[in-house]
Parts: C-alpha cells; sequence; structure tokens
C-alpha cells in the first residue's frame, strides 16, 4: 500500500505569523487555537469591531470565521467580502485568502487570472504561503501551463522561508523526480524539516520512506511513529497504513481493535482504500471487539477533524 501524494489543496492562511503583531491586532480564539499564548485573543465583537474600521488583519479573521460558517451572518458571500476588503488593503494572507476563493470558485466564479493576480502581489511581500500556491498552480497545471520547473521554483522560495506545505511538495518532486532528478536522500530532508514542523503530509510521506529503507535506514518502528503522528491530524492515507501496522504487527505489536477504529475512521471520512482492510479486520474480531471499534472510531474521526481543520486554517 502507497499513499505518498503531494499536498492536494490550495490552501487558507490565517496570519503572517512571523510579521510583528502590532497592539490592535486581535484574534478570534476559534480559529487561532495554533497561536502563541502571546497573541491577543479577543471577544468577537471586538473583532467585529477593529474590521469594520477597516483593520486589516481583524477583516482576515472576520473572513476565515465566515468560511468556517461561525456566527449567524457567516457564510461564504461574508468571507468573499471580508477578504476583498482586506486583500485591496495589501494584506498578504487575506491576498492568499482571496485566491484561493477564485481557484476553487467558493463563493466567487472560478478565476485563475484574478487568483494568481492576488497570488502574486501577496508573493511580491514575500510572504510564503503565496509562494507555496503558485507552486501548486504550476504542478497540477491549474489555471497555467503544467511546468514542474515552475512549481519547483516556487516551493523552494516558500521551503526556503520555512513553510512546510512548500517543504512537502519540494520533498515531492525530489522523490518522484518531477522536473529535478530523483533524490531521496534530498526528499526525506526536505520531509524532515516539514514533519518536525508537524506537517501531517510530511509525516505520512517520510514514514514511508522509512518503511522502505530509502533515504533513511529502515525503520519500521520510525515509520509507525510518524504514521501515527500523521493519522492523529486527520490524514487518512496514514490512518489506513497505521491501520495496517496495527493488523499485522509492523513497527508496532499486534492489535487489530485499534486498526479496526483507525481504517474505520478512514473510510468514514470518505478514503475507500481501507475497504479490503475494513471487511478483513470484521471477519477476524468478535461483535464485542467491533463495537468498542466502532465507538473509538468516532472519537478518533471527530479529534483528527479539529486537528485538521486548526492546521488549515492556521497556514
Amino acid at each position: 500500500m502507497n499513499y505518498k501524494l503531494t499536498f492536494a489543496a490550495f490552501l487558507l492562511v490565517g496570519s503572517a505569523l512571523a510579521q510583528a503583531a502590532s497592539p490592535e491586532q486581535c484574534n478570534l480564539a476559534v480559529v487561532s487555537s495554533q497561536l502563541p499564548k502571546s497573541e491577543q485573543i479577543c471577544d468577537s465583537k471586538t473583532v467585529v469591531d477593529l474590521a469594520k474600521q477597516g483593520h486589516v488583519y481583524e477583516q482576515n479573521q472576520m473572513g476565515l470565521a465566515s468560511i468556517m460558517v461561525i456566527g449567524p451572518e457567516a457564510d461564504i458571500a461574508t468571507a468573499v467580502q471580508w477578504f476583498q476588503k482586506s486583500a485591496q488593503n495589501g494584506y498578504a494572507p487575506a491576498q492568499v485568502n482571496l485566491a484561493v476563493l477564485y481557484i476553487n470558485g467558493w463563493g466567487v466564479p472560478q478565476n485563475f487570472g484574478v487568483a494568481q493576480r492576488w497570488l502574486r502581489e501577496a508573493a511580491a511581500q514575500h510572504f510564503a504561503p503565496a509562494y507555496y500556491n503558485l507552486g501548486e498552480l504550476y504542478l497540477k497545471g491549474t489555471g497555467v501551463h503544467q511546468d514542474y520547473a515552475e512549481a519547483r521554483r516556487w516551493f523552494q522560495l516558500g521551503a526556503d522561508a520555512g513553510d512546510s506545505y512548500a517543504q512537502t511538495n519540494l520533498g515531492y518532486l525530489y522523490d518522484r523526480g518531477l522536473g529535478v532528478p530523483v533524490n531521496l536522500s534530498t526528499a526525506a530532508s526536505w520531509y524532515r524539516k516539514a514533519s518536525d514542523a508537524g506537517n501531517p503530509m510530511a509525516q505520512s510521506n517520510l514514514a514511508d520512506l522509512y518503511e522502505k529503507g530509502e533515504g533513511v535506514p529502515r525503520d519500521p518502528a520510525q515509520a509507525f511513529h510518524l504514521f501515527q503522528q500523521a493519522a492523529e491530524k486527520g490524514h487518512t492515507g496514514a490512518q489506513i497504513q497505521l491501520a495496517y501496522r496495527l493488523a499485522y504487527g509492523s513497527g508496532t505489536a499486534k492489535n487489530p481493535e485499534s486498526a479496526l477504529a483507525w481504517v474505520t475512521a478512514a473510510v468514514a471520512s470518505g478514503d475507500n482504500r481501507g475497504q479490503a482492510l475494513l471487511q478483513t479486520l470484521r471477519t477476524q474480531l468478535q461483535p464485542d471487539q467491533q463495537k468498542r471499534a466502532s465507538d473509538a472510531a468516532v472519537g478518533l474521526r471527530a479529534s483528527s477533524q479539529i486537528a485538521a481543520k486548526s492546521t488549515l486554517l492556521q497556514h
């Protein structure tokens, strides 16, 4: 089983965390769970008031809250309005978020030209997530001619700036030889940087290298550990890989009940690649074991969905 993939999404961003926060910057707690403790968390009324006064940081916060459908007036149309206000005033995170809406056609007509314009405006401010999203356009050929060399250029800029998603995709290019010669040691190095930052795709891809001994010494126990980290963040491919290892005792002790819980959570999230293992485990376990695994899967899925949403919004 091999679920190694490039990160399959253009990403919304919360705030320019690398920039010094000004005193008036207030964060909505609901979209800021990963912010440093020193950052100011404000009540929703304060954030709304500051956004209406023209503060770009809070306008972006309101856009994110609207994307998440939090509050009585929160919806995608409202998100577009807030992101536009902030983007037009030069705030790079909002420019990236508005671009993502245009790429996907969320609340606006799909328009790759407009998306690319906003991404390039944010990139001109040296905002790393803009580099990542531009790289995604060229990697996938989304609204542009597919160009692995151009994708690599943008991912390299993002990776050098510390963006874990750009680091992951740069590793993927070296892993698969897309626009560059295959170099598994270099791939592992970039995956490790992103993995250490908590990126679930990087953790899963690095785990795959440890499992096979490619670019790194073979280490099934380390592979299991990394798959577990990614699985807990909602990476369904990692959840299935983790389930296989628990089912057959690779890198860890056998635990078919726990394996069933993880693969059930992945399948319930829409990843049907785990169906074969799911059926096999159900034939091996007693009804009471299946019931416990099913109950555990509900909790695993809920916690991993929260972690995945938090990761998405804070990128």
